[in-house]
């Protein structure tokens, strides 16, 4: 399983892919659960609905990249806050491009430690790199968000 995925994000995720029009059995059940269900039971029905779906389970690296995607995505629609972002953020997501690599390093700027003053910058820095993925991107598909770059 691709862990890069933390089994709290896959309910949104399935929540994202029914309203794109994606539908399956075990889809519907994993976008009902709650975030913060039974982590087991959550990676199941995720397991099942690509099965169910015909979608083959993305490789670690494949799986951290549509997580900073859908961080991106998720910051730039206002559904998540900077705060948001660093909190589910996991250490094992990978970036392949340049957009990828200056979200998740900006991102990973942030400390405890910032001062109120900086703050800020740091979020207008995170903000501007996640316009910057999404608008760049081309997986957007993958976590049920039509890409807007074109081929």
């Amino acid at each position: 399983m691709a862990e890069a995925l933390p089994p709290e994000e896959l309910p949104m995720l399935a929540a994202h892919a029914l309203v794109d029009g994606r539908d399956s059995p075990a889809l519907r059940e994993l976008a009902g659960l709650p975030r913060r269900g039974d982590g087991d039971e959550i990676r199941a029905l995720y397991v099942q609905a690509l099965k169910e779906l015909g979608i083959p389970l993305p490789d670690e690296e494949t799986a951290g990249r549509c997580l900073l995607v859908s961080l991106a995505f998720g910051l730039e629609e206002g559904e998540l806050t900077p705060m948001d972002v660093v909190a589910r953020l996991s250490t094992t997501v990978a970036s392949d491009t340049r957009e990828e690599t200056r979200f998740l390093s900006v991102a990973a700027d942030y400390s405890e430690w910032i001062g109120p003053d900086e703050l800020p910058g740091w979020e207008r820095d995170l903000r501007a790199a996640a316009r910057s993925l999404t608008a760049s991107t081309d997986l957007g598909a993958s976590i049920g968000v039509p890409s807007p770059r074109r081929a």
